[in-house]
């Protein structure tokens, strides 16, 4: 499955590295749950089968947890050890300081145009990219079909459909009818993937729906924003529909968990869902997010990042074993052991032909991906931005909550945030 990409790469690394006796610093976050799936293992295996083939380089490979990978990086650099390689969750902050190649100048030309568009898109800072793509995901509406089935009800397609299925499935005595978790965890994500369900069919509003415009500005209090969390505290929150945990103290790990004990009838999910209820034996199943009059405009995408510092100064090295690990062959292999989606085409063509379990317990997510629209992290502010909704969008559906007031605040740190990364 490596085909000619992957020859490319190895042929082109054995004259490109030219210097002897390199090693190249790569730090990154682990994607799994326990030792024995650390993503070490997998770089490890990796770094061995490169080194092989390139006996002038090595491949020094740190991880650490995802609590604590963005630090470290933020770490080294300050103290001037900056790794040649870190694949991390933000690169827009090192790309603005000017202490990152641009992708151009590290890929073969058959790599850099493998990426899926809206990935390579989304890892540009000033029209330049700079985030190299590792990892997506994309979130569905997960369903309990045996609690669906005891009420009687089938999987939504619109918001009326989503409310009037969560009190049919509050008065069988669900727990939880839909569980929103904007709890400090993640609820940029909920509250992303609820922005972008607002508006149906083609945008038609400049972006009015989720964080920013068409043209990167921030549009947190839009019209369809406001209608949105108006809904959503009105039909759903107000009425008893989303459990006893207020949706602003409720994390997403623990609605995950209440869904894999059986206890959830609906929520939004991305693909790590899928194991943790398929090990307590839930029978689910998983539709598109519904939008407010039919299928929503886009899912929310998610995708982690690989960057390449110029400190050290081993680009064409660099270069070469990235060309390496973006095969096609290895990109799958990545996404199947962590149950991610591809960042390539190749890899994309690969997983979507395939009938096997795992693989087909993606497309789902895969069929979602084209349309995906990521948060925007090409933005110097977003990491600020981000920061206050998690900390203060629970407030827009609680007792007594204004949503409009809430949107208009986050806008307005937003904006602020925005004009203080430009200055």
């Amino acid at each position: 499955m490596v085909s000619a990409l992957g020859m490319t790469a190895v042929l082109g690394g054995c004259g490109s590295t030219g210097s002897s006796d390199v090693t190249l610093r790569l730090v990154a976050a682990d994607y799994g749950d326990s030792a024995a799936d650390s993503s070490q293992k997998y770089w490890d295996t990796l770094a061995k089968e490169y080194e092989s083939k390139h006996p002038g380089v090595k491949i020094d490979v740190s991880v650490y947890s995802w609590n604590d990978v963005d630090a470290k990086v933020k770490d080294m650099v300050a103290a001037g050890h900056a790794p040649d390689l870190a694949q991390i969750g933000a690169y827009a902050d090192y790309a603005a300081a000017g202490k990152l190649y641009p992708a151009s100048d590290l890929l073969s030309i058959r790599t850099q145009a493998d990426f899926l568009s809206q990935l390579s898109d989304a890892g540009q800072w000033n029209h330049t990219q700079y985030g190299i793509p590792f990892a997506a995901s994309t979130r569905v509406l997960f369903y309990n079909k045996t609690l669906f089935a005891k009420a009687g009800i089938t999987p939504p397609t619109t918001w009326d459909e989503l409310a009037a299925d969560a009190k049919a499935l509050r008065d069988k005595g669900v727990k939880y009818p839909f569980a929103l978790p904007l709890g400090p965890e993640e609820a940029q994500a909920e509250t992303m993937q609820w922005l972008l369900s607002g508006s149906s069919g083609s945008s038609g509003n400049n972006g009015g729906s989720g964080y920013t415009d068409d043209i990167g500005t921030y549009t947190i209090d839009s019209g369809p924003n406001v209608q949105t969390f108006t809904w959503l505290k009105d039909d759903l929150v107000d009425k008893g529909l989303t459990g006893p945990v207020a949706p602003g103290k409720l994390n997403r790990a623990t609605a995950f968990a209440a869904f894999a004990d059986g206890q959830v009838g609906m929520l939004n999910g991305h693909p790590t869902l899928i194991q943790q209820a398929e090990k307590k034996g839930v029978k689910f199943g998983m539709v598109p997010m519904p939008g407010r009059t039919g299928t929503s405009r886009a899912s929310m995408g998610v995708a982690d990042w690989m960057m390449a510092f110029k400190q050290n100064g081993h680009r064409d090295q660099t270069g070469d074993f990235l060309d390496f690990v973006y095969t096609e062959k290895n990109v799958l292999a990545f996404s199947r052991e962590y149950g991610l989606l591809p960042v390539t085409g190749s890899a994309s063509n690969a997983m979507s032909a395939s009938d096997s379990a795992p693989d087909k317990a993606l497309h789902p997510f895969l069929d979602q991906l084209p349309t995906s629209e990521l948060y925007p992290v090409g933005k110097t502010s977003w990491a600020s931005v981000s920061a206050a909704v998690k900390q203060d969008i629970g407030q827009a559906v609680a007792p007594g909550g204004d949503p409009a007031g809430v949107l208009t605040r986050l806008q307005a740190t937003a904006t602020a945030a925005d004009s203080s990364a430009k200055n």
